[in-house]
């Protein structure tokens, strides 16, 4: 098996939403002087990458995924002195730092969007995507993303010119027109702007809908619900010509040494289009299109081993697997209850470069945030709720607000964080942040949990997941015990004894011969 050598294949990436990380001027909102002054903690971590959501100047309507500006800092997080220093700071500690990137769409008040809009004749006109309506109506029966019911229209009405503008998430949010080269470029060149300051990699937003059909043919089916729709949907989105054009983007990406693409690709794609989005040779070349069947995956035993066992069959030796739980979109890993420990050391024990979202390694819960104090405008479709429960600050200790601000923050604490913080976890050698560490810093000291094989293994209780990991007659097994019932599971045979050397339950330090007893919830890594 080809061995991975690249550091975004070996490191375990730590996601910041910046507005709720930690807040340095008192208004209540995370910034990038938050982010530096928590460098020593990341580190303590043992985290060697960040992902950080938006930064940019925007008018916050979808915070930060509607940009107005992708070179300058909204001054909310500071300004681009602060992030040159950030980013000094984070290589001086051997921390890398990948910017999201936003190509779909921009802000409806970005410079570019009102010079296309001011006049059929604006030489920005097909910068974005304008037509003609047709039978009193919309150009086509294309449905926004975010309507849950899926009965909205994609396409915004512009009295002043007689057209429509496209716009898949929102009417704040058009679509940029990728099919014209000076668009191309002009992203091209905000790349290029970050990657000389530093930055080492991007994950792109919702890359698979940078392309529509050229001819804006009607959709042909009637969609029950919304993941239903983008999975079928042919014209509207997963169009070929995307492929082309990430292509494009990964080989400005590629032209600087020791970067990486990330790819926000569909959640329900196959494992056929996942490849096709790696594919270095006729396909789009990214490093990581994302895999999140694990966002919406319940901590079920033999689901979960059927998907992993395909997904990472499929990836072979020319796709590089990764695993996600939580992101800024989707509820945290805290949604799984007593089965939380589980998630957290499935993602970190895999084959494959994990992905954790900030609080998570706390076990941090999801907030019901009363609707006074929302803050977010769409809705999940799956939980129709809005993604403010999962964006709340980050808990740094028992203080009042947590410690993330002087002030009441953006959003409200969890009632719970005076004891679910890193201060008090850290002092807790059986927290749930100290199995995290532990759990990283084994990964990262034990070449079979980075560079070995993956095997799942049969003839084990059935309400179990247990695989194990393997590189040069190093040996790591991992076990998960998926039920509320205490299971004995058989162990394979070893030169010497297996040692249970982290439990989810962070009591355990053991040697054990054929079998191992799992208490009910409870996970185990052997060596």
């Amino acid at each position: 098996m080809k061995q991975p050598t690249q550091w975004w294949q070996n490191n375990v990436v730590y996601q910041i939403y910046p507005r709720s990380f930690q807040d340095t001027n008192g208004d209540g909102i995370g910034d990038l002087p938050g982010i530096l002054q928590r460098l020593d903690y990341l580190q303590w971590l043992g985290i060697e990458a960040v992902w950080i959501s938006p930064i940019y100047e925007s008018p916050m309507e979808d915070f930060g995924y509607d940009v107005s500006n992708y070179t300058e800092i909204d001054p909310l997080f500071g300004n681009l002195e602060d992030f040159d220093q950030l980013i000094h700071e984070a290589h001086r500690r051997n921390i890398k730092i990948i910017l999201d990137y936003v190509p779909n769409h921009t802000s409806h008040k970005h410079p570019w969007f009102l010079e296309s809009k001011s006049s059929r004749t604006s030489p920005k006109r097909d910068w974005y995507i304008w037509r003609d309506g047709k039978e009193g109506g919309p150009p086509n029966n294309w449905r926004s993303v975010t309507n849950t019911t899926v009965a909205g229209s994609i396409w915004e009405f512009d009295e002043a010119s007689g057209q429509y503008y496209l716009c898949n998430f929102s009417p704040i949010q058009p679509d940029l027109n990728w099919e014209n080269p000076e668009v191309q470029e002009a992203m091209f060149d905000v790349l290029r702007f970050w990657l000389d300051r530093g930055v080492d990699g991007f994950r792109v937003d919702m890359v698979d809908f940078i392309s529509k059909d050229p001819e804006f043919r009607d959709e042909d089916f009637e969609p029950t619900s919304t993941s239903d729709y983008l999975t079928q949907a042919k014209y509207q989105c997963n169009r070929p010509e995307s492929i082309h054009h990430i292509r494009r983007m990964h080989d400005v990406i590629a032209s600087y040494p020791n970067r990486v693409m990330i790819g926000e690709v569909p959640y329900h794609a196959t494992l056929e289009q996942l490849r096709n989005f790696a594919d270095p040779v006729n396909g789009a070349g990214m490093e990581l299109p994302f895999n999140f069947r694990l966002t919406y995956a319940e901590m079920e035993a033999k689901s979960l081993k059927e998907f992993i066992d395909r997904y990472d069959a499929s990836c072979g030796n020319d796709m590089w697997p990764n695993y996600n739980l939580s992101n800024h979109d989707r509820a945290r890993t805290s949604r799984y209850g007593d089965l939380a420990g589980i998630a957290g050391m499935l993602i970190l024990t895999l084959r494959g470069t994990p992905f954790i979202y900030y609080g998570d390694e706390l076990n941090m819960p999801n907030v019901d945030v009363p609707p006074e104090r929302q803050q977010d405008p769409w809705l999940v479709p799956e939980t129709n709720r809005t993604r403010d429960e999962c964006r709340t600050p980050m808990q740094w200790d028992a203080n009042a607000f947590a410690g993330f601000s002087k002030t009441e923050p953006w959003l409200p604490l969890s009632p719970d964080f005076q004891k679910v913080n890193v201060e008090a976890q850290k002092s807790n050698p059986q927290s749930f942040l100290a199995m995290y560490r532990k759990l990283i810093a084994l990964r990262k000291n034990t070449p079979a949990l980075t560079v070995g094989s993956y095997e799942s293994l049969s003839n084990i209780p059935e309400s179990s997941l247990v695989y194990l990991r393997e590189h040069e007659g190093e040996q790591v097994l991992i076990a998960l015990n998926c039920s509320d019932e205490e299971l004995i599971v058989p162990l394979p045979p070893k030169q010497s004894d297996w040692r249970v050397n982290v439990s989810t339950h962070m009591d355990r330090d053991e040697t054990v011969a054929n079998t191992v007893t799992l208490r009910p919830h409870e996970g185990a890594v052997l060596l």
